[in-house]
């Protein structure tokens, strides 16, 4: 899903009277603010404090290469946290995004576990330039440009072998690696995608038994649709399908990996497998794995299903890649 934040406005000085009324409204207006980005984080990612190093590395092995880079492509600018084997290579690669409201840094462990196993692994988080200046929206992607954007700096990398390039993702980051399948099908040889939501029109008007969970959701459609900045409701369900790998799914070549818990309350398991169904029917590879009792961003929460599920991506991973 798309990552998410709130920016609070600067109070500005008011003279007496007004001063008072004013600050005391802007209070209340930040903490309303405050409590509806507690709200979206909590239901974009489904917890507060994932633990990125629960069964990857929390210290880079040694012999690892190891950078840090920021690209900007058009009007994005992305951040690359890069790790490989020595050596020239060519090496398989990995493209690795993180699941909403995180960042490159945050994939580190991930990205130096992949590195170990002889992959370039790169993970990537972007900002758009708005008004002139770069921040971090829902809506980072608006083109096929954008979205095949990092996949292009893997390939510009020298130690990388071109025609052996995965995608792998969390949560929003699974949704991006299955739109860069989509668009790039060609240049794609595999896909992880970890709990994403795949159908985001379908996501967003599903009824909640659970009254809280409704106004919940419907914060969430709320806070999606202001920062769509869509000029109506046609455009605004225009670019919720565009940023659902649902409806691209027949272009995906690649053979893909769906992972998702069966507990999952943010991302239902039916929104895995409503995209492994249509993967199949349009003949592609599909494997879809159902984590039972696993959460959202269980991969970061609970240990045990966390380590069998990495351990199934490390075999896809291979069977797709590795000679």
């Amino acid at each position: 899903m798309f990552a998410a934040g709130v920016r609070l406005a600067n109070q500005n000085a008011v003279e007496p009277p007004q001063a008072e009324c004013v600050v005391r409204a802007q209070q209340t207006l930040g903490r309303t603010a405050c409590i509806t980005a507690l709200l979206v984080v909590a239901t974009v990612t489904g917890c507060w404090f994932p633990n990125h190093h629960l069964v990857h590395p929390e210290t880079r092995p040694e012999g690892l290469v190891t950078w840090t880079e920021d690209v900007t492509q058009g009007a994005l600018l992305i951040h690359l946290e890069g790790a490989r084997p020595p050596g020239p290579g060519p090496f398989p690669a990995v493209l690795v995004h993180p699941e909403g409201g995180k960042t490159a840094s945050d994939m580190s462990g991930v990205v130096w576990d992949l590195a170990a196993r002889g992959y370039v692994a790169i993970a990537a988080d972007y900002e758009r330039r708005i008004d002139g200046q770069y921040r971090r929206t829902l809506f980072a992607w608006r083109s096929t440009g954008d979205v095949t954007a990092a996949l292009a700096v893997v390939e510009q990398q020298p130690e990388v072998d071109r025609s052996r390039i995965a995608a792998l993702g969390f949560s929003q980051g699974g949704v991006y690696s299955l739109l860069i399948a989509a668009h790039a099908p060609e240049r794609v040889r595999a896909v992880v995608a970890y709990y994403p939501v795949t159908d985001f029109p379908h996501w967003l008007s599903a009824p909640r038994a659970n009254p809280l969970r409704g106004w919940v959701q419907s914060v969430v459609r709320w806070y999606f649709r202001r920062e769509s900045h869509a000029g109506s409701e046609e455009e605004f369900q225009q670019m919720l399908r565009a940023a659902s790998p649902y409806y691209v799914a027949d272009s995906i070549r690649a053979p893909v990996l769906l992972v998702h818990g069966d507990s999952d309350t943010t991302a239902p398991v039916e929104e895995s497998q409503r995209m492994a169904e249509r993967l199949e029917a349009n003949g592609c590879e599909v494997r879809l794995l159902i984590v039972p009792g696993g959460v959202h961003i269980f991969n970061f929460r609970q240990h045990d299903k966390a380590a069998a599920a990495w351990a199934e991506t490390v075999d896809w991973l291979a069977t797709h890649l590795l000679p």
